[in-house]
């Protein structure tokens, strides 16, 4: 009788720690599906008056693929914009297509992100007494154009150097410049750009998923100390873009454009302060954090075809690298 009521006993534990088990994923999976209704299809209709943060926008990396889409969808939504970037050149023809085309005032500021913090006494400068309620710190760089070994980056005493710069020294530091009139003015917006690179450990693309996921906690935690302050500070983890980056790969439903991208992103302000940017990407993240988790793809099997997919690949990509050149000049 012991014995059978021991069983009892251990079977009715079991069974409550298995469906409280399943309840409270039951109940996870309810609350992102709740969430992600809220950020993906209801921001679709109410969207946020981004005119409520301050009539300046500043959006780094701002002439060409995601900085580019974000700079046009903010004047289009009623911002004026300042650009940052280092080509005099495009930097001059992406105001014209501003002013032209949505009639927003714009500014534009040459520097180069890749060098040190001795570019930001003068960004300051240049910015100072305007009423910058969004600040986008889009600008990054990868050190390589294809899947590499940490030790096979091309000249990586610079290469490395530039890509730290450029991904982690500008976003703290445009946030520290810009940030503190936001907090005086009791409201405000930092979108920083970070990547999907950035959500499990990726080999190959070493020191750029390493930036990335300081631009991650770095977002999150700015957010936990100023949101009380009005500010809001939201990190984008986007995924595969057709941009220059992703050397202008064809889009198609897993791959978004440049400015759809863009437009789906700001609608999720308002909505969510971590978000993929829109609804494909936010499915993307679910299955490959389930199927392709961070054990995985440390692991040697699944090197050894990243190994061998980055072979395959590299003759498109030079190929590409090349057009884009051609393009360029």
């Amino acid at each position: 009788m012991t014995e059978a009521a021991e069983c009892d006993c251990l079977s009715s534990l079991l069974c409550f720690l298995g469906g409280a088990t399943a309840l409270c994923y039951l109940l996870k999976w309810t609350w992102r599906c709740v969430q992600g209704f809220r950020a993906y299809v209801l921001s679709e209709i109410w969207q946020t008056d981004l005119r409520r943060y301050g009539r300046w926008a500043v959006v780094t990396g701002a002439t060409a693929g995601i900085g580019r889409a974000y700079a046009i969808e903010l004047a289009r939504r009623g911002l004026d914009v300042v650009l940052i970037s280092r080509s005099s050149e495009k930097l001059h023809a992406i105001a014209k297509e501003i002013e032209s085309q949505h009639g927003r005032q714009t500014r534009i500021i040459q520097a180069d992100f890749t060098e040190s913090q001795s570019i930001y006494p003068a960004i300051a400068k240049q910015l100072m007494g305007l009423e910058i309620g969004i600040l986008v710190n889009n600008v990054g760089m990868n050190y390589a154009g294809m899947l590499v070994h940490f030790l096979d980056v091309p000249d990586p005493e610079q290469r490395i150097t530039e890509v730290i710069n450029c991904n982690i020294v500008s976003v703290t530091q445009m946030s520290r410049l810009i940030l503190p009139c936001m907090v005086k003015r009791g409201k405000g917006l930092i979108i920083n750009i970070s990547s999907e690179a950035a959500s499990q450990p990726q080999p190959m693309l070493t020191v750029y998923s390493a930036t990335k996921i300081f631009v991650t906690y770095f977002s999150r935690c700015l957010h936990a100390e100023y949101q009380a302050r009005g500010i809001t500070v939201q990190c984008v983890t986007p995924f595969m873009v057709s941009t220059n980056m992703t050397h202008n790969i064809e889009v198609n439903p897993l791959v978004k454009s440049a400015a759809s991208f863009a437009r789906d992103a700001l609608n999720t302000v308002g909505y969510s302060s971590f978000t993929s940017g829109c609804l494909s990407h936010a499915l993307q993240h679910t299955v490959l954090s389930i199927f392709f988790p961070a054990w995985l793809r440390l692991s040697p099997f699944c090197m050894r075809h990243m190994e061998q997919f980055a072979q395959g690949m590299r003759p498109q990509i030079e190929e590409r690298v090349a057009q884009q050149h051609n393009k360029d000049n």
